[in-house]
């Protein structure tokens, strides 16, 4: 069953697991003690690592700005297209 984390919850797993590995603990023990698969974790590391709690709204509100201005575009393409049949079409 998946569960759905938040960017802040991230980062401070992503913190946390910085501090266990810089003692000295494996990347299996820690995701261990986080309880995530470690593809889990390099898959956040990779998006979240390095920036702050700030930084990671930011990032979700531009990436959910950007997927709502895509469909807009898709939605005035696909018009544009059907207007232009319609206008070939009586000629």
């Amino acid at each position: 069953m998946s569960r759905k984390r938040t960017p802040e919850q991230i980062i401070a797993k992503l913190r946390e697991a910085e501090v266990a590995l810089s003692q000295g603990e494996t990347t299996g023990q820690v995701c261990r003690r986080l309880g995530v698969s470690e593809q889990t974790y390099y898959r956040w590391r990779k998006e979240y690592g390095g920036l702050k709690v700030d930084q990671a709204k930011r990032l979700k509100e531009l990436e959910k700005e950007n997927s709502r201005l895509r469909r807009a575009v898709s939605d005035l393409t696909l018009d544009k297209q059907i207007l232009k049949e319609a206008l070939s079409g009586n000629y």
